[in-house]
């Protein structure tokens, strides 16, 4: 217990300030005991006050010499807290005139607003955290080469750390930009410069890039139906009218995209594995989308979201590959080859807009930092990349017979192969993003096919489940019958 003496010191610093020229007394409490430095308690005291209205606007505050009086405090604590609350623009100091609470009062931040991630179930809930298991969109972290990317980032950092002081080069850096035209000669079938890339954040930063560098916004634009919803609200974003043109089991129906717009100024496909459902496009309908595009001179955005990680045998060419007029814009990114945290990605334009890209890319859309592109550098020229994509394209085959064989064994289902998941399908009128999101609050994150939809019909119900991380067998059962018990009552 404190001793009456003390009681009495504590007492005297809880104050009602007041001074003649006031015209708002106010409570100023301070404690010696808490810690906290007496300048910050006064600043905090007075900037309380007036954020809750209790000193108004010009409001005139005792000088710093009478405040540290009524206080029992050093002068020039007080003036510490005076001097951190003009710089906050809180109060103003008129010599002769005195200090007085500002007229025109910062704005106060707005107060964070959590968004439901109701928009896109399954797909968008975690950032920044470990994958969950059926996770989509996000490489096995169990086979990643820590040590070794570990060791390449610290060279990158060295090699980085004595740069010229100057600007890097907007379109990224040379050596990547080598490393990339030489992988895609051979795992994609591109012929390309090193001139004809450009490194970007990532795929949304690669299509933004695009969006603008072609003057797509406010334009009509094809899309794949399904089709990945981050693409679709860029395009919403860029205030697009967006054509959802549906898929068969050949890909794009490019005669409906037709049908619908046929003055359409782009197409976004992903032609080598159709995202969400995996299919590939047809040579007959890249043959008639490339008609199109030549007729229409229109755009094709070619988004090659997984590279060559085809889980069915060797990848087919890019649709770049076989452009013979120029129309295809490709865009890769390491996200699912290496990882989503890197955000590093790619374009490749056709040789004549070049020059126009190399604008873009100084005026609006420079490439990233220069240190993660020197590792990747390092990882693709001594040929860990390609290594490491054999190495998952084994892991992922094996975990996906894995998951097919269980879903099987436990669930009954219908399923089919979706890039690297397995598409469940559900009863037609199933709820498949009350089920994702119910999924998410036991562990697991399916994502609901409906949200890939932008016109769904109450068949395109289903969950799309990742095969790159998955729990072990006594989980995954589990996992498993937890879905089974959401869907049984969905």
């Amino acid at each position: 217990m404190r001793s009456g003496r003390a009681n009495k010191k504590h007492q005297e610093w809880h104050k009602l300030l007041y001074h003649p020229t006031m015209t708002d007394p106010f409570l100023l409490s301070l404690d010696r005991s808490s810690g906290a430095p007496l300048t910050r308690q006064i600043r905090d005291g007075i900037a309380l006050a007036i954020g809750e209205g209790r000193l108004k606007p010009g409001a005139r505050l005792p000088s710093w010499r009478d405040l540290a009086a009524q206080l029992g405090v050093a002068r020039g604590t007080v003036r510490a807290a005076y001097d951190g609350l003009v710089d906050a623009q809180l109060i103003v100091t008129s010599g002769s005139a005195g200090t007085h609470v500002a007229d025109y009062l910062p704005a106060k931040p707005p107060v964070e607003k959590i968004e439901p991630t109701e928009r896109f179930p399954g797909l968008f809930d975690h950032f920044s955290t470990a994958p969950l298991p059926f996770q989509m969109g996000v490489p096995a972290q169990d086979e990643f080469p820590f040590k070794l990317w570990s060791r390449l980032m610290a060279r990158a950092a060295r090699e980085t750390a004595i740069l010229p002081a100057s600007y890097p080069d907007p379109k990224g850096e040379p050596e990547l930009r080598q490393e990339i035209a030489a992988y895609l000669a051979i795992a994609r079938g591109i012929r390309a410069a090193p001139a004809q890339i450009f490194i970007t954040n990532g795929f949304s930063g690669g299509l933004g890039f695009v969006l603008r560098a072609l003057a797509l916004e406010g334009k009509t634009v094809w899309m794949e139906e399904p089709g990945y919803p981050l693409s679709r609200q860029a395009l919403e974003l860029a205030g697009a009218t967006i054509v959802p043109v549906r898929t068969d089991q050949e890909g794009l129906i490019v005669e409906d995209g037709i049908r619908q717009a046929p003055d359409a100024q782009a197409a976004l496909v992903t032609p080598d594995q159709q995202a969400p459902l995996g299919m590939t496009l047809s040579l007959a309908r890249r043959r008639a989308l490339l008609d199109w595009a030549m007729r229409a001179n229109a755009w094709i955005i070619e988004d090659d979201y997984l590279s060559e990680l085809q889980l069915k045998g060797r990848a087919t060419p890019a649709l770049a590959a076989v452009d013979q007029a120029g129309r295809v814009i490709h865009i890769g990114t390491f996200s699912k080859t290496i990882s989503p945290a890197l955000r590093l990605g790619f374009i490749v334009a056709p040789a004549e807009l070049s020059s126009h890209f190399k604008d873009v890319a100084s005026a609006l859309s420079p490439a990233p930092a220069p240190q993660i592109q020197r590792a990747v550098t390092l990882f693709m020229r001594e040929g860990h990349y390609m290594r490491h994509l054999r190495r998952m394209k084994r892991l992922y085959a094996a975990r996906r017979d894995v998951l097919r064989a269980a879903i099987k064994g436990a669930l009954g289902g219908t399923e089919a192969m979706a890039g690297l998941g397995l598409l469940l399908h559900l009863p037609e009128g199933t709820d498949d993003r009350r089920i994702a999101r119910e999924a998410l609050t036991l562990g697991i994150s399916p994502n609901a096919l409906s949200t890939w939809y932008k016109e769904p019909r109450p068949s395109d119900t289903g969950l799309v489940l990742s095969v790159t991380n998955l729990p072990d067998k006594k989980r995954l059962a589990s996992a498993l019958a937890d879905l089974e018990n959401l869907i049984r009552h969905g």
